[in-house]
């Protein structure tokens, strides 16, 4: 019988369990899968997680908790607030780049499984309060100083996602379109980080 439990256990179970994710989707990967992948038996799965939902919902957590302290920390060490923002939208594309498959697992399972979207707004609703807080405070007051012009937290932040987002879930197309080898597409990716910093600042712009 397990008496304890083992983090460096715990952390291999999720870390087999989001190769599978992105490799099979929720519904294909089963914990008989994932323990085969960690080398442990199916039992101890459903100790540490209970249910594959349970598991898919601490993966999730962990992801949403990254891109949380992404936005909240990236940048605090910068001089002015368009330094600071800069920061903020370079760190999300950056860990989309080092979770290219997390949009397309996570459009994917909220459109075949619209339960979940529910699902994940009773857990993890208050998560990005603090984010969204701490942003509007900021741009409240760079509005004030007219540095920039009005514009809500949500719709800065719905700006930011969708402009770094694109070049991930539609990565197989753009590279189809553009003939683009794996390296091509690295050089493309930079290009864009860029790009979305520029398009970000400039709407801001009074």
């Amino acid at each position: 019988m397990i008496h304890e439990k083992d983090s460096t256990t715990e952390q291999q179970i999720l870390e087999a369990a989001e190769r599978l994710f992105y490799e099979r989707g929720f519904a294909m990967t089963h914990t008989t899968d994932i323990a085969r992948e960690v080398g442990c038996n199916q039992a101890l799965v459903h100790y540490y997680f209970r249910t594959k939902e349970k598991l898919f919902e601490s993966f999730f957590e962990r992801k949403i908790s990254l891109f949380i302290s992404a936005f909240l920390l990236a940048g605090s060490d910068a001089a002015n607030f368009e330094e600071k923002l800069k920061c903020k939208i370079e760190a999300h594309f950056e860990i989309l780049r080092a979770n290219p498959r997390l949009p397309f697992l996570l459009f994917n399972e909220i459109s075949t499984n619209p339960k979940r979207v529910e699902a994940f707004k009773a857990k993890f609703s208050q998560l990005p309060r603090p984010m969204m807080e701490k942003i509007n405070e900021e741009l409240q007051q760079e509005a004030s100083k007219g540095n920039i012009r009005k514009v809500e937290a949500l719709d800065l932040l719905l700006s930011i996602v969708s402009l770094n987002v694109i070049m991930f879930i539609a990565s197989p197309i753009i590279k189809v379109v553009s003939g683009a080898t794996d390296q091509e597409y690295d050089k493309m990716l930079e290009r864009r980080k860029k790009e979305n910093v520029l398009i970000i600042l400039k709407s801001l712009k009074p």
